[in-house]
């Protein structure tokens, strides 16, 4: 089944995707952020003034698309997404899916699994959200969102990985990831194509947390694409070791199986982050438009062409989600 591209507001022409951001948030609430009730956050009509004012920088930045990839459980907010895109006139794609167990709302589903197996639950979650809407809304996802944490992949991030790859196989939606510090993604391929999905249909998230060269290429040699996703945040993987490592991969051949973003989050529920100053003292460079302004002159320095660039930002986002092979 072709999947085409689903936004909020409907779908894309494939021509219409242009220079794509490939992993930002409007909003993010951990589980539990609802209990913070002394300190619960903007207010929704601030949240949407101040992602309305990010789309329009990016606008004028040059930006045309992004994906916000945030699972169900991971404080997403659909209708938001879709007012803010609304309002803008900006191409959103949100994403439906579990996040990882250690701080993903999994209390639900291992309760849920004293009494059986939940892979078919999430997945039939999963098929509907993308086929039919978010609960009522109408709001499609147009991707499937997955993560493992550190260590292992457990139990339960690989039940939600089945169930991703029953639901990617129902309908031809694509796969992004989430990993911690640039590993375990070889792992999440091997699960994800061993039920049937095909690697070109999946992103290897973060894959910018590590500087290991041969884990990127057995990725990129395995088929699919790696997310260089967090730049910008240099108090997780310095930039320089970002451009680097990118450049390394591009210089291997890889460059038709890479795209990149921030990892942004413009607004949060509740206050996870006591002194938002100090965070934006740290990670100065944590924003959107960063890639484009200073990371893609950094990557021309080392090697890295103007086309190649410009594949990673337009022309593998639309491949990625055409589904085309790289």
């Amino acid at each position: 089944m072709s999947f085409g591209i689903q936004s909020v507001t409907g779908k894309i022409q494939l021509g219409d995707l242009g220079r794509t951001l490939m992993h930002e948030h409007l909003l993010v609430g951990y589980a539990g952020w609802e209990a913070d009730t002394v300190r619960p956050g903007l207010s929704r009509a601030d949240m949407i003034k101040l992602c309305v004012d990010r789309i329009e920088e990016l606008k004028a930045g040059g930006i045309d698309s992004m994906l916000d990839p945030c699972p169900s459980d991971l404080g997403r907010d659909v209708e938001l997404i879709a007012e803010v895109a609304q309002r803008t006139g900006f191409q959103i794609i949100c994403a439906t899916g579990l996040y990882k167990e250690a701080e993903g709302g999994t209390a639900y589903w291992k309760f849920r699994s004293n009494f059986g197996p939940q892979v078919d639950a999430m997945a039939e979650i999963f098929i509907r959200e993308l086929t039919e809407g978010v609960g009522d809304t109408g709001i499609r996802a147009g991707i499937i969102k997955v993560a493992s944490g550190h260590g292992a992949i457990t139990d339960y991030e690989r039940t939600v990985l089945e169930a991703a790859a029953k639901a990617s196989v129902a309908t031809g939606a694509p796969i992004t990831t989430h990993t911690d510090q640039g590993k375990l993604g070889d792992e999440q391929q091997a699960i994800l194509t061993a039920l049937g999905v095909p690697a070109h249909r999946i992103i290897i998230g973060h894959s910018c947390g590590t500087a290991d060269h041969d884990y990127h290429m057995k990725i990129v040699r395995g088929g699919s694409y790696l997310g260089f996703d967090r730049f910008g945040l240099d108090l997780i993987q310095p930039d320089d070791l970002r451009v680097s490592s990118l450049a390394k991969v591009v210089q291997a051949g890889g460059a038709a199986q890479v795209v990149v973003s921030h990892d942004t989050v413009w607004c949060w529920r509740g206050q996870p982050i006591p002194d938002m100053g100090a965070l934006s003292m740290v990670a100065p460079n944590w924003h959107p438009l960063h890639f484009t302004r200073n990371i893609a002159p950094r990557l021309r320095e080392a090697g890295v062409t103007a086309e190649q660039i410009d594949m990673m930002m337009v022309d593998n986002p639309r491949r990625f989600f055409a589904g085309d092979v790289p």
